[in-house]
């Protein structure tokens, strides 16, 4: 298959070769484990537990509402402690609704809705309500609840699947093991994905810098011939769903377009995996393979790790801190968050925990811009950094917005080719936020006027009904007592009848 070219785009160290070569090993279950209500775009799930309430793995402890939401289930058998704040996995380490379980280390499993056999034979919805009473988020970062992505087939002629295991991050091997060490239940599940989304192609984009996951992607895939593996470039943020896509069918995504309304549908290697294991054995997502690095980290390991283990429970298994961390990171160091806290929990868009040395990080104070044009060469969305954060730091977000800034999907590629070490992305960040609550003000501004307006009309109408009703009941007395010159010549008529 002919790759093609993708504006932008930069190469970092990519060091991936610390856990690489690591196979996935299993997390010891912690004593207690935090299960936040919010692990997911859209709205929190609502609690179906109380405290004292024993469960089992893998029993709904958290039921989705609203139509963007995802249900969580108990990563392992035991009894609910409470229901509380607890500080999220988050830069700003804000607390919040999380459920506290504590393990019986009996880490049995309850009971499962029946696994589906032939899920081919099936009608696609009953592979979309597997999905979403199973709690699957997608697990390459952006935790989208993915069966409102299985049901795009409902809504659009889609013509490919597109599983995305580019990986581009630095640090990151959590993917590529799953795909080395399990590719036939990927495989199984990007196919059962395709049936539900009605999509008559599977085309699987791997990076060229992990060649044992090709091959082993390839050669379960290559029974299926409508399954393709394809091996794309090497080049940071290829991992972008937009950018995976136009690499390998050579078509842009307009902005404020979805991939799917070009007949493409993307979803992560190990979203499949977790849909193989929804579908076919009932399990929920209760676990993820999270890679622990860093060179700060002692012994860095891919973990597959319960939802809900603290941070600090991994970083204990991997041998503690070799050094003192600068920064601990969830996710890659492009565009993963600082952690304020290692008490956080891992939730289901935990694809690693790094922790970077001053080195690894090369922190500088921000200096003038020196107009190299840089970020505008590499920016893979052909967007101008540098003309946006000038208009950005003078507090003019309407240019900005003009200049498309809501088109940034922080990739963070101009902030780390800037040699004056200017925080693009912040800036960025800093700018969508603020837009984003403009934009949510001016809408419940408009409401609220479209309720005035509407009350007003109603308050008329009811105003004019009344006024009706008093007309209506005053008419009879009218016409039962006439008055003037008719009244007059009744009565004269009425004395006459009497005499």
């Amino acid at each position: 298959m002919k790759i093609f070219t993708v504006r932008g785009g930069i190469h970092p160290e990519y060091r991936k070769d610390i856990t690489s070569e690591k196979g996935i090993t299993v997390l010891p279950m912690p004593a207690t484990l935090y299960i936040p209500l919010q692990q997911h775009i859209g709205a929190p799930a609502e609690v179906l537990v109380v405290a004292g309430d024993p469960v089992k793995k893998g029993q709904m402890i958290a039921r989705n509402q609203g139509s963007v939401s995802a249900s969580h289930h108990a990563p392992t058998s035991g009894r609910i402690m409470e229901i509380t704040e607890v500080a999220a996995p988050h830069p700003s380490g804000l607390p919040q609704t999380t459920i506290i379980l504590e393990s019986d280390g009996k880490d049995e499993w309850g009971d499962l809705p029946e696994p589906i056999t032939d899920p081919f034979a099936v009608d696609p919805k009953a592979i979309h309500d597997r999905v979403a009473c199973s709690g699957i988020v997608g697990m390459g970062g952006a935790a989208f609840p993915s069966a409102i992505k299985l049901n795009l087939g409902q809504q659009k002629k889609l013509e490919i699947l597109l599983l995305n295991g580019a990986e581009c991050e630095p640090y990151l091997t959590c993917d590529d093991r799953v795909m080395r060490e399990h590719a036939d239940e990927v495989v199984d599940g990007a196919r059962i994905m395709a049936h539900a989304l009605g999509t008559p192609r599977v085309i699987i984009g791997i990076e060229q810098n992990k060649p044992q996951a090709i091959e082993a992607m390839t050669r379960a895939a290559s029974t299926f011939p409508n399954v393709e593996v394809v091996a794309v470039p090497v080049q940071y943020p290829m991992g972008s769903e937009r950018h995976l896509v136009q690499a390998i069918t050579g078509i842009e995504t307009p902005a404020r377009k979805l991939t799917a309304d070009l007949g493409i549908v993307v979803h992560n290697v190990a979203t499949a995996r977790a849909v193989h294991h929804a579908v076919r054995f009932g399990r929920p997502l209760v676990a993820r393979v999270v890679t622990v690095s860093g060179g700060a980290i002692r012994d860095p390991k891919n973990l597959l790790a319960p939802i809900g283990a603290k941070i600090a429970d991994l970083v204990e298994f991997c041998g503690g801190f070799a050094a003192r961390p600068e920064s601990v990171v969830n996710g890659g160091p492009m565009m993963g968050q600082p952690l304020a806290s290692l008490d956080a929990p891992v939730v289901k868009g935990t694809s690693g925990i790094l922790a970077l040395t001053a080195e690894e990080i090369n922190d500088r104070p921000a200096s003038a811009c020196i107009r190299c044009g840089s970020c505008i060469t590499i920016c893979p969305c052909g967007l101008s950094p540098v003309e946006m954060s000038a208009f950005i730091r003078k507090d003019n977000l309407e240019t900005a917005a003009k200049l498309g800034v809501m088109d940034c999907f922080s990739c963070g590629s101009c902030s780390w080719v800037c040699p004056s070490h200017i925080p693009l992305v912040h800036y960025f960040n800093y700018a969508k936020g603020m837009l984003r609550d403009q934009e949510s003000d001016r809408r419940k501004n408009e409401r609220i006027k479209l309720l005035a307006e509407v009350r007003v009309i109603r308050v008329e109408k009811a105003a004019e009904a009344k006024r009706a009703a008093l007309a209506a009941k005053s008419k009879p007395a009218a016409e039962a007592a006439p008055s003037g010159a008719a009244g007059e010549a009744k009565a004269a008529t009425e004395e006459k009848v009497n005499a």
